[in-house]
């Protein structure tokens, strides 16, 4: 009975999609001060899934672990490469690639824990029509076996790369909490339609949005890469003396993009992933979620906030 007792206490394994962490979360008190306290949270779990093709690596998708299977298909039937199900001969974990045996590291209790990519092998019931040069959309792919590890993703920075605070905070905790409401106002499509991402930059010096580098899409990573190539074009680059805004959550690839512009700050009205924040932590990023005009979380690097 003590073994039957023991068996149902036993704490149920930690799901896949889902990472405990520990956030600071600040909040505004009745007497109109930020205070900041460290809360547990879990954030969505981000991490590389290889697909291979005939064993040929056709592209590393960042996602959510679980229903990796449906996620194959289901991107190879949109990419044309299968037609239905009966194309399909087999998809299978690939173990010499998978990295659930892999070595750990040490990892800090207030940043997600490693999470192992994992790589699937599709084999197709007639391998010889299978041409990878007709794909229709290209996501981030590799020509060799694959990532190994989400940690792959941010160990290999250079020094030269990680992002250091300066000697004073980069925004005040009230001026953060605001920046949703001036995106808002800034969203005149958004407005008219409910439809659109939108992103913002806050420059420190101005301490406002910058009316040129707000920009709308439909889609998240699309609304960035505007906002990049402009400041691009107008050799306003690097971004390193403001915080960037985001109409959503934080995903691996806008940290990445942001991080390619130096960008030191990024506050968004959704949450991060769990490999957004690993990445942020590794360059020297500060991360922002839930903002709101009385409180929001701060996942690493809190000392730009004032």
């Amino acid at each position: 009975m003590a073994a039957v007792n023991q068996l149902i206490a036993s704490p149920a394994p930690p799901h896949p999609a889902i990472v405990p962490l520990t956030v600071r979360r600040a909040a505004l008190g009745a007497d109109g001060i930020f205070r900041s306290q460290d809360v547990p949270d879990t954030v969505a779990a981000e991490s590389p899934l290889t697909l291979r093709v005939e064993g040929r690596v056709l592209a590393v998708v960042m996602r959510t672990p679980g229903h990796d299977r449906e996620l194959a298909a289901g991107f190879l039937l949109t990419e044309g490469v299968i037609q239905s199900a009966r194309d399909l001969f087999e998809i299978s974990l690939c173990p010499s690639l998978s990295c659930a045996v892999a070595g750990t590291s040490e990892q800090s209790a207030d940043t997600p824990a490693p999470d192992p990519g994992d790589s699937l092998d599709v084999l197709l019931t007639r391998s010889a029509s299978f041409n990878p040069e007709q794909l229709t959309r290209h996501v981030f792919t590799s020509s060799s076996c694959g990532i190994c590890s989400k940690t792959s993703l941010t160990t290999a920075l250079p020094p030269e790369a990680i992002l250091t605070p300066g000697a004073v905070p980069l925004i005040t905790a009230a001026a953060l909490a605001s920046l949703p409401d001036q995106l808002r106002a800034a969203q005149p499509t958004f407005a008219t339609t409910g439809g659109l991402h939108g992103c913002a930059w806050w420059d420190a010096a101005r301490q406002s949005l910058v009316p040129g580098l707000v920009f709308e899409d439909v889609g998240r990573h699309n609304a960035l890469d505007k906002l990049l190539g402009h400041a691009l074009l107008t050799q306003q680059l690097p971004l390193s003396h403001g915080v960037l805004l985001l109409s959503g959550r934080i995903s691996f690839e806008l940290v990445q993009k942001a991080h390619a512009a130096r960008i030191p700050l990024i506050a968004a009205i959704g949450a991060p992933s769990s490999l957004a924040i690993e990445y942020a932590t590794a360059a020297g990023i500060t991360l922002c979620g839930f903002v709101r005009a009385a409180r929001f979380n701060l996942y690493c690097h809190p000392g730009r906030v004032e």
